[in-house]
């Protein structure tokens, strides 16, 4: 690989001392560049400030372009001539709900909270400008897949890649001293066939690297936040149509208690979670046989499900119940949700009432 890296406490920079010719968003100098140094800085402030952090690695204003960023943690990841560097900046970390239940937070709230996988790809190939703007276009359309593959609870949708950046380097043409014309210069074929599955296969590990890389696993309770759906609205459901009975607190106490632990139970989640998937696909059209227009009775058959493994046939009667009445937030739901959550709640209540 024709480069070094530079790693200071203020930046990292990617220097190559027989220039690269370069295509990037970055912050300073976007677009297509002959440069030296690809400089990673750790800056918040506009451009006057990373400049002036750019120029601390020695090297005059016209090699090199800068990108600012709230964090310098990167890894690397080579494939004989493809270089791919992740720079990694995440604002969320999982932590214990209960003993068997985690939930993805942060302390900055997730309407502040970030998490940014950016990447500087370097291919040991003399490329032209207009390939390098095709690399570069092939690299965010697969980043975007991959992530949108992955069905990520909304909330952390809305939060991921939203200040990321990208560069993509290729080796200048040989000029014999002259002035090169990097327009009418001599570069190589790229097999972009070829290239696009080597690509794909190196952004899915590098951006599966970064979520095992800061232990970034979603469970349950975050596709229930992605609904708006709280562990207390669930309580307050399950016990809006119960006749006969005290409501105190050690009722609910008792009820929110056997909720987590029915969310525990593995079939339980693959349920909700099928529900959940079955709902989004029907919404955006991609079941051509399946429309929510009509009536179908999936929800219910799930409901019923989920309810008998939770509390066995006793259930389904309370299933009914609550299908019916839609209590609290169950109202609210979605079509196939309120099914579900019916069930939840409908073998949460009947296992509480049994014991």
């Amino acid at each position: 690989m024709k480069f070094d890296v530079i790693e200071k406490d203020y930046g990292i920079c990617i220097t190559n001392p027989n220039h690269f010719l370069a295509f990037s968003d970055f912050t300073v100098s976007d677009g297509i560049d002959i440069i030296e140094n690809v400089n990673i800085l750790k800056a918040k402030d506009e451009f006057k400030s990373i400049a002036k952090r750019a120029q601390a690695f020695n090297q005059s204003r016209s090699s090199y372009i800068a990108q600012a960023t709230d964090s310098l943690d990167y890894f690397t990841n080579d494939y004989g001539d493809l270089a791919v560097f992740t720079f990694t900046a995440n604002d969320v970390v999982i932590e214990d709900f209960t003993d068997e239940l985690k939930v993805a937070n942060s302390p900055k709230g997730f309407a502040d909270a970030r998490i940014n996988f950016s990447h500087v790809i370097y291919l040991d190939k003399t490329i032209s400008p207009k390939d390098l703007l095709k690399i570069f276009k092939l690299i965010t359309a697969v980043k975007a897949k991959v992530l949108a593959d992955m069905a990520l609870p909304f909330h952390i949708q809305n939060i991921l890649n939203t200040n990321d950046f990208l560069a993509v380097l290729g080796n200048l043409p040989e000029n014999d001293g002259k002035s090169l014309d990097i327009n009418n210069a001599e570069y190589d074929d790229i097999d972009f066939d070829d290239l696009n599955v080597r690509i794909s296969e190196a952004i899915e590990i590098s951006l599966e690297d970064a979520f095992r890389y800061y232990g970034l696993t979603f469970g349950i309770l975050d596709y229930l936040v992605s609904q708006g759906i709280q562990i207390g609205d669930l309580v307050d459901a399950g016990l809006d149509i119960v006749e006969g009975v005290e409501i105190t607190q050690g009722l609910k106490d008792r009820l929110k208690k056997q909720i987590l632990k029915s969310l525990a139970d593995e079939d339980v989640v693959a349920l909700i979670v099928s529900a959940m998937r079955t709902e989004q696909d029907i919404n955006a059209d991609r079941i051509r046989e399946v429309n929510l227009k009509t009536s179908i009775c999936t929800g219910k058959v799930l409901g019923l499900a989920i309810s008998n493994q939770i509390a066995g046939t006793k259930a389904a009667f309370n299933f009914n119940l609550y299908d019916e009445a839609k209590p609290g937030i169950i109202w609210g739901l979605p079509d196939m949700l309120d099914d579900i959550f019916a069930g939840l709640i409908a073998g949460c209540v009947t296992k509480i009432f049994e014991e």
